[in-house]
């Protein structure tokens, strides 16, 4: 018989300088909801942290109580619902501090890449920020943060300098290759299995403009411009970024025209180069297929959300993602039948996309990390707008069909951050070579012994 449950008292919580809320509480609702609005949450208890201070004040009381513990700062990736426990927001703490003489920003734990951007753009200096500015820094760098321009320049991870941390025990630590550097290694990669991230410190570039943007074709013309691309990436430079998309866009405002409602092939392009040899690599491209919308150009670091064109308002959203060892003729054909012309207009799937990896992200990090995605060099992920109960079915049965038929050109293995629902643990170790894996799981037992942060993508202790 399951023992009945009785939401944690919070009398000790009384010292959080935020809101502290339970469900009921007039603001409990717009606290917990996030950008992944298929992910609703509903904690026991949410507070709103406004610094360090109170996530050590929280972090003490859930491990005195025994409540589990999750975390969230913009929800772009709340794949998993939040029940019952303590949710920390840190929306609240979205300082950015700029160091134009060593090149750094130290970032805290609610900003997101849009900030980072607005602080270092007076300066000449940029993120290796993911395809959504929107998108919070520390969760993305955490999962390993995988960049517009990573082929250019690695991991978000592999640029990190240090962290402050607050562990389940309630320490507010310091971290950096020097300092506990089994911790460092563990929060490079490994998600939040190990504490509550409420800052880090990252190197920028020096990089106030690039060469960008997306050449789309009518999505019956996938095939050519696939099969031109795939060819095509295998004699670029490491410096050239792109990814070539399948997009089927419903008919809503917040989709330019004449992209609104449409079925469309793209490949997005992003080179931190001149701009004349970015033009020149990207000509067979433009030869390939019919052009009907060209959106590359020369462009502020800082406008980097026009390459992709992601969602910026809150959506219900199913994503998944497989690592891909290469991409030959069989992969190619299996993806155009999963995803391409023959699949249908209808197609429930918003987007299937196919990322060039390789370059500087095969390369291995300066300092040691647990990102496990350097073996692949070519990464499939998708996502699927949950809409209603039917949309939702056909999306599930999509992704499935889909990954399960490009499941024999894969590495085996997910991205942390894009793997979509966690299962079981199975399912979740698929983020990470079984070798970091069960390194995790120590480090885990080191650090988070009572499995307090034991929601969404967790590692089970050791």
């Amino acid at each position: 018989m399951t023992a009945p449950h009785h939401p944690p008292d919070i009398f000790a919580l009384t010292e959080i300088h935020g809101p502290v809320l339970r469900p009921g509480d007039p603001a409990y609702a717009d606290e917990v909801t996030g950008f992944n609005l298929a992910a609703l949450h509903t904690p026991d208890v949410v507070i709103g942290a406004t610094g360090p201070d109170d996530i050590v004040t929280a972090m003490r009381w859930a491990k005195a109580t025994d409540t589990p513990v999750a975390v969230q700062a913009t929800g772009h990736g709340a794949n998993f619902p939040i029940e019952k426990g303590l949710l920390i927001s840190t929306a609240r703490m979205t300082d950015v501090r700029i160091d134009p003489i060593t090149r750094t920003a130290t970032i805290a734990a609610g900003a997101k890449w849009s900030h980072v951007m607005a602080a270092g753009a007076p300066h000449g200096l940029a993120g290796l920020s993911g395809t959504s500015t929107d998108a919070g820094v520390i969760g993305y760098t955490l999962g390993g943060g995988l960049p517009v321009l990573g082929r250019a320049y690695g991991y978000a991870a592999d640029l990190v300098r240090s962290f402050q941390v607050v562990t389940p025990d309630g320490r507010l630590r310091e971290t950096d290759p020097q300092h506990e550097p089994e911790l460092f290694w563990a929060l490079r990669g490994g998600k939040g299995n190990v504490g509550i991230v409420t800052s880090l410190v990252t190197e920028l570039l020096p990089l106030p403009r690039l060469y960008g943007g997306g050449v789309y074709c009518p999505g019956e013309h996938a095939e050519a411009l696939l099969r031109a691309w795939a060819d095509w990436t295998r004699t670029v430079p490491d410096e050239m970024c792109s990814a070539f998309t399948i997009l089927r866009l419903p008919p809503i405002p917040q989709i330019p025209e004449p992209l609104r409602g449409g079925f469309w092939a793209r490949v997005a392009i992003a080179w931190p180069g001149l701009p004349a040899e970015g033009e020149a690599l990207i000509a067979p491209l433009r030869q390939a297929a019919p052009v009907a919308v060209d959106t590359v150009e020369v462009m502020d670091h800082a406008a980097l959300d026009r390459i992709h064109m992601e969602p910026q308002d809150p959506l219900p959203g199913r994503e998944s993602c497989l690592l891909l060892r290469d991409l030959p003729p069989d992969a190619i054909r299996t993806f155009l039948d999963q995803a391409g012309p023959a699949a249908g207009v209808d197609h429930p799937l918003l987007m299937v996309e196919i990322r060039h990896m390789g370059g500087a992200m095969s390369r291995p990090s300066p300092v040691e990390d647990a990102v496990c995605a350097r073996d692949a060099l070519y990464f499939i992920d998708s996502v699927g707008i949950m809409a209603a109960p039917p949309a939702a079915e056909a999306i599930e049965r999509a992704t499935q069909q889909l990954y399960t038929a490009m499941a024999p050109y894969g590495t085996g293995r997910t991205m942390v951050n894009i793997h979509g629902t966690p299962g079981d643990e199975q399912d979740r170790a698929r983020a990470w070579t079984p070798e970091v894996y069960e390194r995790l799981r120590h480090d885990k037992a080191t650090y988070d012994p009572s499995n307090l942060l034991r929601y969404g993508h967790a590692v089970t202790p050791a």
